[in-house]
């Protein structure tokens, strides 16, 4: 469900809108140029007119070098189609399209890398035709939640002869939002094992789902009553179900948090992320709400409203706390502030989580290897 991929029309491609072209020499062009400076020293100490002939074509071999790189980059246009709900730190399947707008003229030895802001995977194209659209499905994976609003990527080549790379950094001004982290990290299957055991202490109904078998109480109905289990102890036992309505889940995250609990903030809102879509996932009721927000699930709204408000929530100071809408419900609360400030505010029977109770998160991430595509 979440990695449902929305598909352009081909005639949506973007323009290059911001290209820095850059160069390096590489460790071969380094050898070429030194090799290059001794040819030339000897040829002026010796006077010898091969070694200026050999002198004029290592240098002119130089510059059609720069020139045949520089070609191969000009006239790239770019397209990138990710899925429609994306969440940080989880891998998914975006589509990369290049067209080479140059009309005859091939593109060889094309590397497209993106920007430090997302881990994509590197692309190598052994030759783009000249006039032709190329598209390839590509793994990409956002390290943060937020709004990203320019999506930077890299063009670069060695072509012909790899004693210079260049580069053209490529920009494309478009939104894509970044739900956060609906992974599970240390302490949170902890946290959601914990609110399922709360639910499990739900208050007796007559539900379709067996609950336990317990003693006949005076006025109950004899239809319920379990005649194995009465012989079995000697005594009128009847059996109990769940109700068909479950408790309502309600998630508190108090923006009250100072600047040096931002670290604390950010995996709060991981947190609360990871138990709103398990939840979602098993149909549970619930109800999330901030000082500035207030969705309830599935009367309200989905979980993806829930996720686009978590994207690019941040923390504030001297906000009031809000009130719990159901006494009975089974609640969490995420919060920097002393447990009596949320007793005061209706929070006293909440499950509390402030900076102490989630372990400190360890994220690792390495680049993905280039691919070849011919």
């Amino acid at each position: 469900m979440i990695e449902t991929t929305v598909s352009t029309p081909w005639h949506e491609f973007r323009s290059v809108l911001k290209r820095a072209s850059r160069r390096s020499v590489t460790h071969g062009g380094l050898a070429f140029t030194m090799a290059m400076l001794l040819v030339g020293v000897a040829a002026v100490a010796t006077g010898n007119n091969l070694l200026f002939l050999i002198l004029a074509a290592m240098f002119s071999t130089l510059m059609f070098s720069g020139l045949i790189s520089r070609l191969s980059l000009a006239g790239l246009e770019l397209d990138f189609v990710l899925p429609e709900h994306i969440a940080a730190g989880r891998t998914l399947a975006g589509r990369v399209y290049i067209r080479n707008s140059k009309g005859w003229l091939p593109s060889f030895s094309i590397h497209l890398s993106g920007s430090e802001e997302s881990v994509l995977t590197t692309l190598y194209f052994l030759v783009i035709p000249g006039g032709a659209v190329l598209d390839e499905t590509v793994e990409v994976c956002f390290r943060r939640r937020g709004l990203r609003s320019e999506n930077g990527f890299l063009f670069s080549t060695g072509f012909p002869f790899g004693f210079v790379e260049r580069r053209a950094q490529v920009t494309l001004r478009r939104d894509v939002l970044v739900y956060p982290c609906i992974d599970p990290q240390p302490g949170f299957e902890d946290l959601l094992a914990a609110i399922r055991g709360d639910l499990e202490t739900q208050a007796r109904g007559r539900g379709h789902d067996f609950y336990r078998i317990r003693p006949y109480e005076a006025l109950e109905s004899a239809r319920h009553v379990d005649w194995k289990a009465t012989a079995k102890v000697g005594a009128m036992q009847v059996r109990e179900f769940a109700r068909e309505q479950e408790r309502l889940i309600e998630i508190f995250l108090d923006l009250n948090a100072p600047p040096k609990l931002e670290q604390w903030f950010e995996q709060a809102v991981d947190a609360c992320a990871f138990l709103l879509w398990r939840m979602a996932e098993r149909g549970a009721r619930l109800r999330f709400a901030t000082q500035e927000f207030d969705v309830s699930i599935p009367e309200g709204g989905d979980v993806y409203a829930i996720l686009r408000y978590l994207a690019t929530v941040a923390p504030g100071r001297r906000k009031p706390t809000i009130s719990p809408r159901d006494e009975t419900s089974c609640q969490i609360v995420f919060t920097a502030a002393d447990p009596g400030r949320m007793a005061e505010a209706g929070w006293s029977q909440a499950r509390l989580v402030g900076p102490e109770s989630l372990p400190q998160p360890v994220r690792q991430s390495e680049p993905p290897a280039p691919r070849l595509i011919s």
